[in-house]
């Protein structure tokens, strides 16, 4: 959430910033809200102070028994008016708060101006996206081959949109899994933590996903959620909390399944693992003081740069212009692996700063130094990675012409095995 001082202050640097997302603001509306609150407030303090002078001079009649009922009608009346005004006043801040959730972050200065993903720059590559010698096929072709995923017994188990992995398959995706955390745990600093995959909807508020995404969660009957990402649970892990001085920054890594409700896109990412309404991701995140969140930010994406570089994978840093990124960030970085079977570069991690943005909405705090004064921490959040794409990766780059998938080196271990077949 923006700061309302921000918006009330100077409400034309956040409309500028809209438009460069090629968002639409209607500053009107927010503009005549605050001067309802404004009004009602100033008539308000007005009255009450007349109510306590007057109540002085009701003391004063009382206490030489004199006749005080007209005084006390009239500050009757008084108070009335006084409490219409502040549930007006209440009103139209209720409503400026409603409308000032629904505003995505402002874009950092250093992310580029664009409508949408044509618009985003390629910041390096790593690797060579080469194609094999031999007919290079898609990752849904090679699993249906060798018997690693069964479309139509997930589609039969739930719907379209689901997979099964079976096997070796199934394998595959827990070694992968399994080399991320291990390598964010035992070489990045982060702490493990296995959250619950139900979250509440003050924890998807706190994360940005509340309420403007609604449509693209599975909501439960109990009133709680089926999580879309991790992000959600790391973020609500210091919900309402402050840090000590000393403390920052905490990073913190989580595997968990994801649901989304999303439709996608047509074309060839409707078919296989790259989009789904339940997938598998290691999510990393970090609380850091705001002076140190751009450089965070970097390390972040080199973390995630890290696993697709042990994997042998090659892909391409993003920079996202400010009208492609995502609602809480203020700058993000995607890596878009790159799929021979597919014969494109296709997203597999998406890296942002949210500077203070989650941290107003779930209240994070820390302490510079003891007994200072709390403020607003920076939160970042990354794909590190998305599972069942690293999965796709991994078959469509290692696919052989026999038809098997050579196992990563980095996986052997994992996976008791050198070839997949």
């Amino acid at each position: 959430m923006l700061d309302p001082k921000l918006i009330r202050a100077t409400p034309e640097v956040v409309a500028a910033a809209m438009r460069r997302r090629h968002k639409t603001l209607d500053l009107d509306v927010l503009i005549t809200l605050e001067s309802r609150r404004r009004e009602a407030l100033t008539k308000a303090e007005t009255l009450k102070a007349e109510r306590n002078a007057v109540s002085g001079q009701i003391a004063d009649l009382k206490k030489r028994k004199e006749d005080a009922t007209g005084h006390i009608e009239a500050m009757r009346r008084v108070g009335e008016e006084i409490k219409a005004l502040d549930i007006e006043a209440n009103a139209a801040e209720e409503e400026f708060m409603g409308l000032l959730m629904a505003i995505p972050n402002l874009p950092d200065d250093s992310v580029p101006d664009g409508a949408d993903a044509e618009d985003n720059i390629v910041v390096r590559t790593w690797g060579e996206p080469a194609l094999p010698d031999f007919p290079a096929r898609p990752h849904w072709e090679i699993g249906g081959a060798l018997g690693l995923l069964d479309w139509e017994r997930a589609a039969k188990i739930a719907q379209a949109r689901f997979s099964l992995f079976v096997g070796q398959g199934a394998r595959l995706e827990r070694a992968i899994q399994s080399f991320m955390l291990t390598l964010h745990t035992e070489q990045h600093g982060y702490t493990e933590v296995a959250p619950p995959f139900l979250v509440a909807p003050e924890s998807l508020r706190a994360s940005g996903q509340l309420p403007k995404f609604e449509e693209d969660l599975f909501r439960l009957r109990e009133g709680l959620y089926l999580s879309p990402t991790s992000e959600v649970q790391l973020t609500n892990l210091h919900r309402d909390e402050i840090f000590d001085a000393g403390t920052l920054p905490r990073y913190y890594t989580a595997y968990s399944p994801c649901f989304r409700a999303e439709a996608g896109s047509a074309g060839q990412e409707s078919r296989g693992l790259i989009r789904q309404h339940q997938f598998d991701k290691v999510e990393m995140y970090k609380f850091v003081a705001p002076e140190t969140s751009a450089d965070e930010l970097e390390t972040l994406v080199a973390n995630a740069e890290d696993v697709l570089q042990g994997l042998g994978l090659p892909y391409r840093v993003v920079l996202l212009c400010a009208g492609d990124m995502g609602f809480s960030a203020l700058k993000t970085y995607d890596l878009e692996v790159w799929m021979p079977g597919m014969g494109k570069y296709v997203e597999i991690s998406s890296c942002s700063n949210c500077g203070d943005f989650q941290a107003r909405r779930g209240q994070i705090r820390y302490r510079r130094e003891p007994g200072g004064k709390p403020e607003l921490v920076h939160t970042l959040n990354g794909s590190g990675l998305a599972i069942g794409r690293t999965w796709a990766a991994v078959a469509e780059n290692y696919q052989q012409a026999d038809g098997t998938i050579r196992v990563p080196d980095a996986l052997q271990a994992f996976m008791g095995t050198a070839v997949i077949g």
